[in-house]
């Protein structure tokens, strides 16, 4: 298991859900952000300004700080911060899927969540699972210690880590139920998005962009 520290840069999260229609979803790019304002390329359109009630291709500005922007789009509540965008593309099926940006290092990071508790993850395919630090584990109210104790080679050596199970973890609008964990007791810094997980992922990779699409 890789327990590196990486520096994770800044990267655009796209999510798509795709739906059992024949019909196209619209495409939003966040471009700006402002109170109750929003700017936004709509299908790869020229950027926009919308106010909050205000509708534009079948897209609705219900709230904007900014922090964030909460959208109706076709029918569907989602939130986007700066320079994130929510994918439009033929429905064609019904399993979620999320698309990452690689940052100037190459890396791809993930906003999610572990048992409902936010989390950025840093997607890393040589772990064999899913690798938080004690520290996060208490942040999540995580009883670690009631998992089974291990021992995990680090650049530092061997340290204790204990095999946990997640409840949900959520990257996007995927959610997998049960996924296994581990938990060390060291600082890893940024937690890694394994093998536990993107096993059950369809990985695709086009230049700069991971695509992960359910499987189950």
């Amino acid at each position: 298991m890789k327990t590196d520290k990486f520096s994770m840069g800044m990267a655009i999260i796209t999510v798509a859900s795709l739906l059992c229609t024949p019909a196209w979803a619209t495409g939003v790019t966040v471009v700006g952000l402002f109170k109750d304002k929003a700017i936004v390329s709509i299908d790869g359109g020229k950027p926009r300004t919308l106010s909050v009630g205000q509708s534009a291709g079948g897209v609705k500005l219900l709230a904007a700080d900014s922090g964030g922007a909460q959208f109706d789009i076709d029918g569907s509540r989602r939130n986007l911060g700066m320079g994130q965008s929510f994918a439009g593309g033929p429905a064609t099926g019904a399993r979620p899927t999320v698309s990452l940006t690689a940052d100037v290092k190459g890396h791809f990071a993930a906003q999610g969540s572990l048992n409902g508790y936010p989390v950025n993850f840093l997607v890393d395919t040589g772990a064999t699972s899913i690798a938080i630090g004690a520290a996060d584990a208490r942040r999540i109210g995580l009883d670690y210690k009631a998992g089974q104790r291990a021992g995990v080679g680090t650049a530092a050596g061997v340290v204790p880590a204990w095999r946990v199970t997640f409840n949900t973890v959520k990257v996007g609008d995927i959610t997998v139920h049960q996924v296994e964990g581990m938990v060390l007791e060291t600082n890893l810094g940024t937690p890694l998005l394994g093998m536990s997980f993107l096993n059950r992922m369809e990985m695709k990779r086009d230049g700069q962009i991971m695509t992960l699409t359910q499987r189950y």
